[in-house]
């Protein structure tokens, strides 16, 4: 078995349980194909019933479902979204989020590639999972967190009284919703709570250095070309200006790099996002986007969790 086919069955049987009987939707374009065919075979193998469905490159950006398609994703136990990550499409991607959790469950693999299924799918997930757990029990229901970097990333909040979610590759349960590659741990900062500045070395996909300021949890000014373009897609909707994610990476396999689906799992970083909180917080938006933090200080209370993008716990 060679590693991809390895990985796919990681995803299968120890991340996603998929059962005997249940219906798998894989929503995939031409690049993801293989990826696609190696998560087939092991659903099938596993008693699944599969559908694949191919977005062609005639019909993207694509910024809202058929009326097929939101049928196959209300009828699918498992829902697998593998497209290419693009800003016109986070609306599209934002449905799917939201829908692929209401029947059954769903796995987001934007930019997925088989690099990244051979290292950090193909992995036992039991000691980035006790990692994270405890990264969390240090983080739960403090009300005083503080991040800070090198760059000039200065930015304090709280979090105190809000669920936090552990994305350690389990996808196994109804209602559930999460990436591969997995390890992250992330909530929503209170909003109200949520003042400073954020200078980032990846936004959405998009190397290059920008910078936002934020007071009570609003997004009040921004300067570099990621977040400039961001900005023009999300235009007057006061959604997409709401802080909606403080996010902490565990996955020691995971790279600093442009595709923020492996980025943002990058030990030892933290990411902010702007828009939906995923039901963490009270923001609601079709809009999403995730920032990183590399080299980061993080300090909750009076512990610090991490120095210069080292954890400080083992």
């Amino acid at each position: 078995m060679d590693k991809l086919y390895s990985a796919a069955k990681r995803a299968m049987v120890q991340s996603l349980k998929v059962k005997k009987g249940e219906q798998l939707l894989l929503v995939t374009d031409r690049q993801k194909m293989k990826i696609a065919e190696a998560l087939a075979y092991w659903a099938n193998r596993s008693g699944a019933e599969v559908t694949t469905y191919l977005m062609t490159e005639t019909v993207r950006p694509i910024a809202a479902p058929t009326s097929i398609f939101k049928e196959m994703i209300a009828a699918a136990d498992l829902t697998m979204y593998m497209l290419d990550a693009r800003i016109q499409e986070k609306p599209f991607r934002g449905f799917m989020v939201a829908n692929g959790s209401k029947r059954g469950r769903i796995c987001m693999m934007p930019g997925i590639t088989v690099d990244m299924m051979e290292r950090l799918v193909n992995i036992d997930f039991t000691n980035m999972d006790r990692l994270t757990r405890k990264v969390i029990r240090a983080l739960q229901n403090c009300p005083d967190v503080h991040v800070t970097n090198g760059l000039g990333t200065d930015i304090s909040f709280s979090v105190k009284g809000r669920k936090w979610d552990n994305d350690n590759g389990d996808i196994s349960s109804k209602g559930k919703q999460g990436n591969l590659p997995a390890g992250e741990c992330y909530t929503c900062p209170v909003e109200g709570s949520f003042s400073g500045r954020i200078i980032f070395s990846l936004i959405d996909d998009k190397i290059g250095r920008g910078e936002m300021l934020f007071k009570k949890g609003k997004l009040v000014s921004f300067k570099g070309k990621g977040i400039v373009e961001i900005m023009k897609g999300i235009g007057s909707d006061p959604t997409g200006r709401v802080v909606g994610e403080f996010g902490i990476g565990t996955n020691r396999g995971a790279k600093i790099c442009k595709n923020m689906l492996e980025a943002e799992k990058a030990f030892g970083t933290v990411h902010f996002a702007i828009g939906d909180s995923y039901g963490l917080g009270t923001n609601k938006s079709k809009f999403h986007f995730d920032a990183l933090v590399d080299k980061a200080t993080l300090v909750a209370g009076e512990r610090a969790i991490i120095k210069n993008g080292v954890f400080l716990m083992k």
